[in-house]
């Protein structure tokens, strides 16, 4: 299916969903909330070559960022808990969000696990100002931004920053106000504000400046935003090339793409998880509950009416090991007792030598074009 035509909107909504990846496996294990959680690779902080994805607040106040070696993560905060990625996991629940953003009848372009836009007010091709007094104004945006933060937060569990602007760029700079926010969280920044908060700040604060084309902008002698914006647009193709010089012109200003591209979404997969109130250490209890995850997860798919194609089982233990292990069913499917054995057989491969605390089943679903991969172990 190809992406209807980009159409530009007076609001755009940068919505950025706050820790997501330690968000989503405190939801599964409330007992991490207000832990030092750190998500990356294999959860195993020895490992090399491998890197911090997400850090909780906590483990963040102690110099832990993502895209640091979990080797040196672990130096700063040995006692923090590590865990795998999950993909399949944040694949199910950002589809979640993404389908709360889209109830609300605005436009979505999403970006990512944990950030989409969203599409206010759009302009008219010819430009014409509304003239009918219908034109939604600061405080009904504020209000749809804090609709969406509730939605978000009451249907999926998840708490989100949200910048507004009548740009991308400018929104996602707006959101990084809205998260030092300490009341709703939501932030707009457009041509009245903006000289005022970014004007005196350095290029780097402006979205897509890297560390390299600040540096040379500083060789320039350009150091502000403000100073940027006195630099002329000859002067930027020269040291630039016409693409960024054009672009960093622009930037600086405030501007950027107003467009909203909906692009067609469909779930890869579909998983339910359960965090006992009792570590489980019988293993038909497990089989039981395994069972009962698999049955609720299928009940979804079928009110999809959407096929299985490969099954998984999550297993986390009392230590807060985390593995899965998935197998290819021997054909699509959409009949219980074709999927259950499968189940319980990928449970019995684990190696239960300490309680289970959490069970996870996901189910994973035919698209056009369906994930091959090979099996996890």
């Amino acid at each position: 299916m190809v992406a209807d035509t980009p159409r530009r909107y007076r609001w755009l909504l940068h919505v950025d969903l706050d820790q997501f990846q330690v968000s989503v496996e405190r939801l599964r294990s409330p007992e991490l909330v207000d832990v030092a959680v750190i998500v990356g690779g294999n959860g195993d902080p020895t490992e090399a070559r491998k890197v911090v994805t997400c850090a909780s607040y906590e483990a963040r106040d102690v110099g832990v960022r993502a895209g640091m070696p979990l080797r040196a993560a672990h130096r700063k905060l040995p006692d923090a808990v590590y865990l795998p990625l999950d993909i399949p996991a944040y694949d199910v629940a950002s589809g979640e969000v993404m389908s709360v953003l889209r109830s609300f009848g605005h436009p979505v372009e999403v970006w990512g696990w944990d950030e989409a836009y969203v599409g206010v007010e759009p302009i008219p091709a010819d430009g014409a100002v509304d003239v009918t007094g219908t034109e939604i104004d600061d405080a009904r945006v504020r209000q749809i931004a804090q609709e969406i933060r509730a939605a978000v937060l009451t249907g999926n569990g998840l708490a989100c920053s949200i910048g507004i602007s009548d740009n991308k760029q400018r929104a996602k700079m707006a959101t990084g106000f809205a998260k030092k926010s300490t009341d709703d969280k939501v932030f707009l920044l457009d041509s009245r504000n903006w000289l005022e908060l970014m004007g005196d700040g350095p290029c780097r604060d402006l979205w897509s400046v890297g560390p390299k084309t600040a540096a040379k902008l500083a060789a320039q002698g350009v150091d502000t935003v403000n100073q940027l914006i006195a630099t002329s647009r000859k002067d930027l193709i020269e040291t630039f090339g016409p693409h960024q010089g054009n672009w960093l012109y622009v930037l600086c200003r405030g501007g950027g793409d107003s467009t909203i591209t909906e692009e067609p979404w469909l779930a890869r997969s579909h998983s339910k998880s359960r965090t006992f109130p009792v570590d489980l250490v019988d293993h038909e209890e497990m089989r039981g509950a395994a069972k009962v995850l698999a049955r609720d997860v299928l009940d979804q798919v079928l009110t999809e009416e959407r096929v299985v194609f490969r099954v998984a089982v999550t297993l986390r233990t009392s230590t807060f090991f985390t593995r899965t292990k998935s197998r290819k069913l021997a054909g699509p499917t959409t009949v219980y007792d074709d999927i259950e054995p499968v189940v319980v057989s990928l449970l019995d491969d684990f190696e239960r030598d300490r309680p289970v605390r959490l069970l996870g089943v996901r189910l994973d679903l035919v698209t056009d074009e369906a994930d091959e991969a090979e099996d996890e172990s």
